[in-house]
C-alpha cells in the first residue's frame, strides 16, 4: 500500500462527517449501497489506497472491503477524483476518457454522484 498522501485523503475525511449528519443520513437511506474507491497517486492501477464508503452503515474507512463484494468499485488518479468529486468534472466524461473505471453494477455506479460528497469550502 502506499505511503504517500494523497489529496483525497482529506475528502474521505470530511465525508466521514458528512454522513454522521442528517443529509448524510438521508443519502444512506436513499442510496444503501456500498462502493469500493481505489486512488493511484499518479497512474490507476499502481501504489493504489483503497477506501469503502459503505451507504448502508454510514461508514468510511481505508483499506479493502471485506464484507463480500462492493456493489460497485471504482478507480481513480488522486486529482481526478477531488475533480469528480468537487463537481469540476462529470463522472460520465470522467468514465468515458478512462479517468474514471468501474467495476461491479453499473446502476449501482449511476447512484454514486457528487451528490454523495460534502461542499467542502476550501480544499
Amino acid at each position: 500500500m502506499a505511503t504517500t498522501e494523497l489529496k483525497s485523503d482529506n475528502l474521505f475525511e470530511m465525508m466521514k462527517i458528512h454522513l454522521a449528519s442528517d443529509a448524510g443520513k438521508e443519502l444512506i437511506k436513499n442510496i444503501g449501497l456500498v462502493y469500493q474507491i481505489n486512488i493511484a497517486p499518479k497512474k490507476i492501477g499502481f501504489d493504489e489506497v483503497s477506501y469503502i464508503v459503505d451507504l448502508k452503515k454510514g461508514e468510511v474507512t481505508k483499506g479493502k472491503y471485506e464484507g463480500g463484494k462492493p456493489d460497485a468499485t471504482f478507480s481513480f488518479k488522486d486529482d481526478d477524483f477531488i475533480k469528480v468529486a468537487t463537481g469540476k468534472m462529470n463522472p460520465q466524461i470522467a468514465f468515458m476518457r478512462g479517468a474514471m473505471k468501474i467495476k461491479g453494477s453499473l446502476s449501482a455506479a449511476q447512484q454514486f454522484t457528487p451528490d454523495i460528497f460534502p461542499k467542502p469550502a476550501k480544499m
